[in-house]
């Protein structure tokens, strides 16, 4: 698939098949992750798949969201920003720590789609909950979990907001592009 084809075609999903994907096309996407943008090059990421069903009920319970416990497998991304903070000072650290993380699961996300696999980002959990059941440390972050299957039935098609509404020249609000001769498009 190219790639975009991969964008165009990413969706949220949450519905899954019971069919069950093979553990190493995840591992292929969880790869895709090492290739993203690393502040002073220090990748702070860690993942744990998990495919234990009472494990994955108990993240389900944690999410708050029912259909997690449909997935085959649950993937649990989290951080450590100390090597960040140590190198950038803490608000900065943290803040590198952040987009990092937003672009390596971006690449995952590509991947995912690449491989005709399913997931939804899901954001909204109880932290101390996940760290519980998985024994994240306290000083790491958990920064998003993912269901993963394969997608049941047709998906919502994407309405992606219209670019003249989101795309400035120059300044907040300026919608024209100056032309290299002084002349407004």
């Amino acid at each position: 698939m190219d790639l975009d084809k991969a964008i165009h075609s990413r969706t949220s999903v949450k519905k899954f098949k019971s069919k069950k994907p093979d553990w190493r096309d995840i591992i292929e996407c969880i790869d895709a992750t090492r290739y993203s943008p690393k502040a002073g090059k220090n990748f702070t990421l860690k993942f744990i798949l998990v495919d234990d069903k009472n494990k994955i009920k108990k993240i389900t319970e944690a999410c708050q969201q029912d259909f997690i416990a449909d997935a085959s497998y649950v993937l649990v991304v989290i951080s450590d920003h100390s090597r960040l903070k140590n190198s950038f000072g803490n608000e900065f650290g943290k803040k590198y720590g952040k987009q990092q993380a937003g672009a390596a699961i971006e690449n995952f996300l590509l991947k995912i789609t690449e491989k005709n696999l399913s997931t939804c980002w899901i954001g909204f959990f109880t932290e101390k909950q996940i760290k519980r059941e998985l024994k994240i440390p306290e000083s790491s972050n958990v920064e998003a979990i993912f269901p993963i299957g394969f997608g049941f039935g047709n998906q919502k098609k994407k309405n992606p907001i219209d670019l003249d509404n989101i795309l400035y020249f120059n300044q907040y609000g300026n919608v024209k592009m100056k032309s290299p001769k002084g002349f407004v498009d």
